[in-house]
């Protein structure tokens, strides 16, 4: 799947790079990374023909209210959000890192593709359970379960922690999963206390290539966003049922249901998202945001 880039206007000393199901980025004449959050959504590993209006911002300003907390745990590829016009509040100046092959998952809660595995094997990326766990039940300890990085179109795929250090080698293997436990653990302590359960989410990390953080690891694309992470009300939490959530969870449960007439394994691209299910999906995107940094989202 080619993804087009939104036109920025953004003029010609900056150059387009790559595109992904959500992001766009461009290089600058002196080598930094403008990295832009565009209001696309994808689901099912398409990109729907309909947009969420602020969409990026939000991601944006939550991502940069996460890396700020984060700071003692991993460096972050963000240099500035003094961006240009066009771009500013869904876009940053960041650092070009040598991103590992590997998207980095953590789970607290059994739910999505991870609990289809255990229904199968009774284990998630080779990472045995016990029996008797339901859909959204607290594992008992939170686990790693790292997935391949596909290319746009297609879908990841999980795989065991082994294969992750046959990939990458054992130490860097051991450093993804070390950071990322770290990180989801001490984000889940602040989003529980403000309401909001974290069920998992996924990160993505690499190698500084410049500067101060040269060969060390670094945080880059977003972090704890609701669209690379399940977020759940904590009050209305209850195992062996579909979650109620913050994140587009809500577009995909659209997608599936009989009014929206697509049937996901029939090759078809999405239908367009009906103004209230687009409405409604900005809301639950905004009400994350004010949740967790307990700000105000002002467009």
């Amino acid at each position: 799947m080619t993804i087009a880039p939104t036109d920025y206007d953004l003029g010609p000393e900056y150059k387009h790079i790559y595109s992904g199901k959500v992001r766009d980025l461009y290089e600058t004449e002196d080598g930094r990374l403008l990295f832009i959050a565009s209001d696309r959504i994808s689901a099912f590993d398409w990109v729907l023909p309909s947009v969420i209006p602020d969409k990026g911002k939000i991601l944006t300003a939550m991502s940069l209210w996460w890396f700020e907390k984060l700071e003692g745990i991993a460096p972050n590829h963000i240099i500035s959000a003094n961006v240009p016009a066009p771009v500013r509040g869904r876009a940053t100046f960041c650092e070009r890192l040598e991103m590992f092959p590997v998207e980095c998952v953590v789970r607290g809660y059994l739910t999505g593709s991870g609990y289809l595995d255990y229904q199968r094997e009774q284990s998630i990326c080779g990472v045995g359970l016990p029996p008797g766990l339901k859909d959204g039940s607290l594992l008992p300890k939170t686990i790693f379960t790292p997935a391949t990085k596909a290319a746009v179109g297609d879908h990841d795929e999980n795989v065991t922690f082994d294969e992750v250090m046959t990939s990458i080698g054992m130490e860097e293997a051991q450093q993804l999963r070390r950071i990322s436990l770290r990180t989801y653990e001490y984000a889940v302590g602040i989003a529980r206390r403000r309401g909001i359960i974290i069920a998992d989410t996924k990160f993505e990390l690499g190698l500084g290539v410049r500067g101060t953080h040269r060969g060390q690891i670094v945080m880059g694309d977003e972090v704890l966003t609701p669209d690379s992470s399940r977020f759940w009300p904590a009050d209305q939490w209850q195992p062996g049922q579909a979650q109620p959530s913050f994140d587009k969870q809500f577009v995909r449960d659209w997608l599936l249901s009989s009014e929206s007439g697509w049937n996901k394994d029939s090759g078809e691209a999405p239908p367009e998202l009906p103004e209230e299910i687009i409405e409604k999906t900005r809301a639950r995107y905004i009400e994350a945001y004010e949740t967790l940094t307990q700000r105000t989202f002002n467009g």
